[in-house]
């Protein structure tokens, strides 16, 4: 059975960052695929700055095109919000029946795991892969030694789409920070200026 690795982010813009992350769990763990999930705009919290769905996928599909291992995901748009991911895993786990599916997240959102919506069952279902921040992270204890849980050597990337939005709109060259065809679609669509 084919393994996906779950990767979720608003992806505004996705970054080099985004994309390193992704392709070292691609080619450093037993993912066979990772499937960037955008996160739709809440429409109970609208952001000025937040790209519609539509272009931030285009954004993930621009930057992943080339990787074969690597693929943008929209299931989240078509889930009623708000969104959770228990229920974003069950949607998939139904129109996917054939694949196992795993989640990515930082060592950040595994302390506030146990405050997840169905948490229990997400770890019971599914492996966890934790990706290293730049500060270190005491895990919980709960969550300490369980074969579920696989804590990964990712880099540690301190790049931030904040960032580039603030460089994008004063002007800044963000050309190093973003792949060449994100940066096409953002400059030809006048975004974030």
């Amino acid at each position: 059975m084919k393994k996906i690795g779950l990767y979720f982010g608003t992806f505004n813009p996705f970054h080099i960052g985004h994309l390193i992350i992704a392709n070292h769990l691609a080619e450093h763990t037993e993912l066979d695929e990772i499937w960037l999930v955008i996160t739709p705009q809440s429409p109970f919290k609208k952001k000025n700055n937040l790209l519609e769905n539509h272009h931030r996928f285009e954004l993930v599909y621009r930057a992943t095109e080339p990787y074969e291992k690597l693929k943008p995901c929209d299931v989240e748009f078509k889930l009623p919000q708000p969104n959770y991911t228990s229920k974003t895993l069950a949607e998939l786990k139904d129109t996917h029946p054939d694949l196992d599916f795993a989640l990515i997240m930082g060592e950040d959102n595994l302390v506030n795991f146990h405050k997840w919506k169905n948490y229990e069952s997400i770890l019971e279902h599914h492996d966890i892969y934790v990706c290293p921040r730049q500060t270190t992270i005491e895990i919980p204890e709960q969550f300490q030694n369980n074969p579920k849980i696989h804590i990964t050597d990712t880099p540690v990337m301190e790049i931030s789409s904040t960032l580039i939005r603030k460089m994008i709109k004063s002007g800044k060259n963000v050309n190093p920070l973003l792949q060449h065809r994100v940066w096409e679609y953002i400059d030809e669509m006048n975004f974030y200026r």
